[in-house]
């Protein structure tokens, strides 16, 4: 009877919905559970944790004075550590625990981490007057405030010198924005119409229309843009002289003094004299500077906005781009060719083409798009910029048409299926009303598999903006100084190499000089990314939700 029951229980099919809802419980789980760690790693970089100090006494060696905050803590055995080299004895337990400090003082110390042994780390205190030291190169210095200075001369010690540190990093804050304007945004301009300038006197001369006149027009512009670089420079030397005025001297907790300029400095603060309230504020005052400002320290320090730009940006144009061309493929496939043996090869090399390597995508586009169309492109329309090339390099055109022909692809055999679950009547309906076959399907047919369309686009965003090893071939750098979209003509500039999300994981992960400072912006960026590809994902599955409850009552 029991065993009647048991094959009855399996005929059912109810072992395997409750198999499959466990497969699905445990993916989210651990898609969850990933997204926490990253999550953790990441956001927790920005909280201004407390600096200690303590006397690390390592045996058979003088006691010397460390400061850092603890990145890290690991119970590593007692063996290992004797194996390094260090001085352990054979008393105490099997493990012993080991800390990585960041230490800071890159120029004093070397480097600005350092790993110790926990049990030989003894008074430790939290100075309420430690103060860090937050610098655009050579990372956090950390020590005792001792006066600050302008031009040399003292202007401020002890408890005052606080207050008009933090004055003077404002004043040096207002100005660093005001040279950064006028370097990118003014100095940019003149430069931008400079070349501009030299590009249309060398194409005269190759048309041989490069007259006295023409030189004389050119000779005047360009004596305009001179006389108002001229004023602008020296309006950038006050700023930099200005900005360079400030010094501070700091004494590290060895005694050692060391003079910065604040022209260095981003800002100052004394963790362990923050209230909760306090490291707050500042926590997100550094989570918007992270996905607002440029990067700096070879991206190991400041923001990533130009990544976060150069992202999106790409992903859009690549929207705009495959969009059109996979639809029209799709209603082709579908709606005109004869369904014979062709066909049926066509749509298994689009299939196939699914599966291909996205690297092999990458070197078709840098052998195609960027030597071969681009080089075209530049001998036809740019010969002045030879032998320079405008369009044969990588940049943020051939980006966007590489991702376009890795995701084609996809949206080809979503708007194929949306197309496919339309039903014939409703064909024939319109074409007995006397639509043409073409009206029908503008009108009927397409706006019914629009949704379908737009599952086909979110699988090709939620593909493309993930992708870093084509990129590295045709457009995608380290470091771009400029965003693609400014003020100059003509605005969107699609010859000009960009930041990618993906890139800059990989970059700041596995390129990065100071490996302990850009691990947890490796998690941090990561999980910035999949806020974005979810962003992108959720507005085009919104667009789709909407497309299909407006045209559910043709359906039926």
């Amino acid at each position: 009877m029991k065993q009647n029951n048991l094959k009855t229980w399996f005929k059912s099919g109810t072992p395997w919905v409750w198999m499959n809802a466990g497969a699905v419980a445990i993916a989210v789980v651990m898609t969850l559970g990933l997204l926490l760690v990253i999550a953790t790693r990441g956001l927790g970089h920005f909280w201004p944790a407390d600096v200690i100090e303590a006397d690390y006494q390592m045996p058979g060696q003088a006691s010397r004075v460390l400061a850092g905050e603890v990145v890290q803590l690991e119970e590593v055995p007692r063996a290992r550590l004797a194996a390094s080299g260090l001085p352990v004895t054979a008393e105490g337990g099997e493990f012993m625990t080991r800390e990585l400090l960041k230490v800071g003082n890159r120029e004093v110390y070397g480097a600005d981490f350092s790993w110790v042994v926990g049990e030989w780390l003894a008074n430790l205190r939290t100075p309420a007057d430690l103060t860090v030291l937050e610098r655009r190169e050579w990372g956090n210095f950390y020590g005792y405030l001792l006066n600050v200075k302008e031009s040399g001369q003292l202007v401020a010690e002890g408890e005052a010198a606080w207050g008009e540190l933090q004055r003077r990093i404002d004043r040096v804050d207002a100005l660093h924005k005001d040279i950064v304007t006028l370097e990118k945004q003014d100095i940019g301009r003149i430069n931008h119409g400079l070349e501009r300038l030299r590009l249309q006197g060398r194409k005269l001369e190759l048309q041989g229309k490069l007259d006295a006149a023409a030189q004389a027009d050119l000779d005047a512009e360009r004596a305009q843009w001179d006389a108002e670089y001229k004023v602008l420079e020296t309006r950038l030397v006050e700023l930099y002289q200005a900005f360079n005025r400030d010094s501070v001297t700091v004494r590290t907790v060895d005694g050692r003094e060391q003079e910065i300029s604040l022209g260095k400095v981003v800002r100052a603060f004394q963790p362990n004299a923050m209230s909760f309230g306090d490291k707050l504020g500042f926590y997100f005052i550094k989570l918007w500077e992270f996905v607002s400002d440029e990067p700096r320290e070879a991206n190991t320090e400041g923001g990533i906005f130009p990544a976060i730009f150069g992202t999106v940006l790409m992903t859009l144009i690549m929207a705009v781009i495959v969009t059109p061309f996979g639809v029209i493929a799709a209603v082709y496939l579908r709606e005109y060719a004869k369904q014979g043996v062709l066909t049926r090869v066509i749509r298994i090399a689009v299939n196939n083409l699914a599966g291909v390597p996205s690297i092999v995508y990458g070197v078709f586009g840098l052998g195609f798009f960027v030597y071969v169309l681009g080089g075209s492109i530049d001998r036809l329309f740019f010969p002045e910029a030879a032998p320079a090339p405008t369009f044969g390099t990588p940049g943020l055109m051939w980006a966007s048409l590489t991702l376009a022909i890795l995701t084609l692809p996809v949206v080809i055999v979503a708007t194929e299926e949306g197309l496919a679950r339309i039903p014939r009547t409703v064909r024939e309906g319109s074409l007995a009303l006397g639509a043409t076959k073409a009206e029908t399907l503008w009108k009927i047919v397409l706006p019914m598999a629009s949704p379908a369309m737009m599952t086909g686009l979110i699988l090709a965003v939620a593909r493309a903006a993930g992708e870093v090893a084509p990129l590295m071939l045709v457009g995608v750098v380290k470091l771009a100084p400029s965003l693609p979209l400014d003020g100059n003509y003509p605005y969107l500039h699609l010859d000009q190499k960009i930041m990618h999300l993906g890139f800059h994981i990989y970059d700041v992960g596995f390129q990065s000089p100071n490996v302990e400072a850009a691990r947890p912006l490796v998690y941090a960026t990561a999980l910035l990314l999949v806020v974005v590809i979810a962003t992108l994902n959720m507005s085009a599955v919104y667009i789709r939700n909407h497309l299909r409850e407006k045209y559910k009552a043709l359906e039926h």
